[in-house]
């Protein structure tokens, strides 16, 4: 008795010898229609090709086959999906906590950080928190909101207006940027940091070649002087 005990289905499509059909809808490398024929016959074209049968549409009626190189379509598929997840944009809401009296320092340095999280194009979600007697001074958590979305109002808007929540004000930042926008630019910008540097480093490879033939040269020099004084005692007893 077959029993299932769990586990994930393949969803990889089936090639050469484990499609079981009478017939399929053939195909070419190409992407030319070959027809309907026998599986004998497109398994026999496949070696002929020296390349894989793949399904490709197995509901289909008979089912589809394409004649390609199984191995190589596989890894471009999985590059494909890299880049795909590489260039994906997740929508991320980053969290910036303050007090109704913050000090002026850490506003500004609170201020910094959703400045850094709407350039990246990231929904900043800022909580006023009350404590004791603050509790019933919320106009001084507002105020502190529409002072700090003014602060910022060149990168992000309010997406969602300050409303009460317990002992917290909270109000919702979005980014003017989308996401897929901020993280092009920085990869623009990596790319010319990187070329930058690239720069840097061939303008100070010819100075140094430079450097070092002023000393090539005197060399011979310095040779000839110290070989000159040598010969002229030799010659001096045979002109006596």
């Amino acid at each position: 008795m077959w029993c299932y005990l769990g586990g994930s289905i393949s969803a990889e499509p089936r090639i050469n010898d484990r499609i079981r059909v009478p017939e399929v809808r053939l195909v070419g490398p190409s992407g030319e229609q070959v027809g309907i024929v026998p599986l004998a016959k497109a398994l026999e074209l496949a070696q002929e090709y020296d390349l894989d049968l793949v399904e490709v549409a197995a509901t289909a009626r008979p089912p589809v086959c394409k004649l390609m190189d199984y191995g190589k379509f596989k890894y471009e598929s999985a590059m494909k999906a890299r880049e795909a997840r590489k260039n994906q944009a997740h929508t991320v809401i980053k969290e910036m906590k303050l007090r109704p009296k913050i000090d002026p320092h850490d506003y500004d340095t609170k201020k910094g950080h959703v400045v850094r999280f709407l350039k990246q194009g990231d929904k900043v979600k800022i909580t006023i928190m009350f404590r004791g007697r603050e509790q019933s001074r919320p106009e001084l958590g507002f105020r502190l909101l529409q002072r700090l979305a003014s602060d910022v109002e060149d990168l992000g808007f309010i997406e969602s207006n300050p409303k009460q929540d317990g002992r917290n004000m909270i109000m919702v930042l979005g980014p003017h940027k989308k996401k897929t926008e901020a993280m092009a630019e920085a990869r623009e910008a990596q790319a010319a940091r990187k070329a930058e540097r690239q720069g840097y480093t061939q303008d100070e490879a010819p100075a140094d070649e430079t450097a070092e033939a002023p000393a090539k040269a005197e060399a011979p020099a310095a040779e000839a002087s110290a070989e000159a004084p040598a010969e002229a005692p030799a010659d001096s007893p045979s002109e006596a």
